[in-house]
């Protein structure tokens, strides 16, 4: 696996293979890597020769300092994880190299930053748009691949790659669950043993929810379904729960009409902040 830390070296590479006549997929990741990343490697591995991951905590997109001196950095294991999935390039660069200058230029992504994470983190999706901007620049891949699990950071990817003319495919992966439901996250690891215990309650909350819309035909039943169940509990906090447009992100009340609908869900295990969420298509509930 090449590994490099320099755009400049990273670049000379890609036109090496450019020229050869090989196109890559990319994954951009910001480390502490576990086996969803790994699935959306494969499934980039599959579609094209070869894949590109980065791995960069990036400043700019975190609210909160605490959580971002917080955020796991295990780059040789990640380094190891990549080479066992046969990843050919690894990108890591620091801060210097990723931000050489002051970034003045702000991206608004209207109603689509309003909603769910962008009312909880304002900014924070500026701070993403930016990097991933940043990042196709400098990889120029034919295909990137993200997880479900960041819905709303894919409906904004998918609106910067319009709107700026990115010659890029996007493709949107399914969430990859440990064994007890809990969504694959780097942040799971920050749980600790009770908090483990319950924060299987957003997965369960999801297929209740699921049950209940798909029963009644009723969003309101469906949220009130999931109040009930966060209600009583202890050591979790409840920030939102959506039922939206899987495109849009706006809120549906009704499933007429709608090709997807998306269950979306945040809420606090201690101090550590999870998010899931389910799709569900037409085809379910006629």
């Amino acid at each position: 696996m090449h590994f490099f830390t320099s755009v400049t070296l990273l670049k000379q590479y890609l036109h090496a293979q450019r020229m050869a006549g090989r196109r890559w997929g990319f994954v951009p990741t910001m480390g502490a890597l576990h086996e969803g990343h790994l699935s959306l490697v494969r499934q980039s591995e599959a579609e094209n020769d070869f894949t590109v991951v980065s791995i960069y905590v990036n400043p700019t997109q975190f609210n909160n300092p605490d959580d971002l001196a917080k955020y796991p950095r295990t780059l040789e294991s990640d380094r190891q994880m990549l080479e066992s999935a046969g990843c050919e390039v690894l990108f890591a660069p620091d801060d210097a190299e990723m931000y050489p200058g002051p970034v003045r230029l702000r991206m608004s992504f209207g109603a689509l930053e309003e909603v769910m994470e962008g009312k909880f983190r304002p900014g924070h999706f500026n701070g993403v748009a930016t990097v991933v901007a940043r990042l196709f620049h400098m990889v120029e891949p034919a295909a990137a691949y993200f997880g479900q699990k960041d819905l709303q950071q894919f409906a904004l990817i998918r609106q910067l790659v319009q709107d700026l003319a990115f010659p890029v495919r996007l493709v949107r992966c399914p969430v990859v669950r440990e064994t007890d439901g809990l969504a694959m996250s780097s942040r799971n690891r920050r749980i600790d043993p009770d908090g483990r215990q319950v924060a299987t309650v957003l997965s369960y909350a999801l297929q209740e929810a699921e049950e209940a819309l798909l029963k009644t035909k009723s969003a309101g039943i469906a949220r009130s379904v999931v109040g009930g169940i966060f209600y009583p509990l202890e050591g979790v906090f409840l920030e939102y729960f959506e039922i939206a447009d899987a495109y849009t992100l706006e809120p549906v009340e009704v499933l007429a009409g709608q090709p997807e609908v998306a269950l979306c869900i945040a809420a606090s295990v201690g101090d550590v902040r999870l998010i899931d969420n389910r799709i569900i298509s037409r085809d379910r509930w006629q």
